[in-house]
């Protein structure tokens, strides 16, 4: 059985079939709607963090394709404090034919998958956040024109957005360059399974501390918050440590004259990003937001499309 829990997890072949799956289902909606695919399916969504975009966009996406999603908030459920994640792994796939997790620790969404008889997604982790990452590179093509051969700079912490972007880029052979603090790289371990995976797509992983040098000739400039939802308390500190990464227009001028500028959203502006950039001529963010319902919609069909839901019969 499939699930969706990590960019890195993806061979080349499924990585293009999810992106060409979601080009044709974004034309297809454009045109005035998508094809019954998932009708009669249940995608079962449970949270331990709030959310706008994933919760709205696989809300939208089951809608659009015949579908429906049924939404669990941290309280109904206490994933591994009112009951274990196994037994709720368990109980739940019995329910429904998808689970999407949306979770603090990625081993929580990998316990999940370990127990469930159905597809589980990772609508966001520690680790990775690779419904995000199909996005971003869904959006880079459509500005772009392509993925490989591109500069991709991501400035800032060196988080889960970034790590899932990173081995995106790494299976669509683009050069990532990370700028970060020494202290919040991208950690090795996943630097060198990211490298090991763009020698074979021609692409490129560099790791830089000084962000002017990163954003020089960049096509694309990305960005994220200084601290994460779970990293309030370093917040301050983190304030204090990250302004010289912050994307403005002195930094964008650095990179290519076409080039675009990313953030996944939700945005500190006056922080980690300008108002004069997110809301200027090089800025396809909300472009970005809207293509995680794209993404996530290829990622559906591609999971439950051709899938018997006999499972939960068993």
């Amino acid at each position: 059985m499939k699930h969706f829990l990590a960019i890195a997890d993806l061979t080349p072949a499924e990585f293009e079939q999810i992106l060409t799956l979601a080009k044709k289902l974004k034309a297809e909606w454009k045109r005035g709607g998508n094809k019954p695919l998932l009708k009669n399916k249940t995608l079962g969504m449970v949270f331990q963090k709030p959310s706008l975009r994933t919760r709205v966009s696989f809300d939208m996406a089951m809608l659009h394709l015949g579908g429906q999603a049924l939404y669990l908030s941290p309280n109904e459920i206490g994933l591994g404090q009112r009951e274990s994640i196994a037994d709720v792994a368990r109980v739940l796939s019995r329910y429904v034919d998808a689970i999407m997790a949306r979770v603090f620790a990625h081993a929580h969404v990998i316990e999940l998958a370990e127990y469930s008889r159905v597809p589980v997604i990772n609508g966001l982790s520690d680790y990775e956040h690779p419904c995000q990452a199909m996005a971003d590179v869904l959006t880079i093509i459509e500005h772009c024109g392509k993925l490989k051969g591109l500069k991709v700079v991501f400035l800032g912490d060196g988080n889960n957005v970034a790590r899932s972007l990173m081995f995106a880029c790494a299976l669509g052979g683009a050069h990532f360059v990370c700028a970060s603090p020494r202290e919040y790289a991208l950690d090795e371990p996943a630097v060198t399974q990211a490298r090991a995976m763009a020698k074979k797509s021609g692409g490129s992983v560099e790791l830089f501390v000084d962000p002017k040098a990163a954003a020089r000739d960049a096509d694309v400039l990305y960005t994220d918050t200084w601290a994460s939802m779970g990293q309030e308390a370093e917040a301050a500190v983190r304030a204090k440590i990250f302004p010289p990464y912050q994307v403005n227009a002195e930094l964008v001028a650095l990179a290519k004259r076409k080039a675009i500028v990313m953030h996944c959203l939700p945005a500190h502006r006056g922080m980690e990003i300008t108002d004069e950039v997110m809301d200027g001529p090089h800025s396809v963010v909300f472009d970005q937001a809207e293509n995680r319902l794209h993404a996530q919609k290829a990622i559906l069909v591609h999971l439950l499309a051709t899938k018997k839901s006999t499972s939960r019969k068993k």
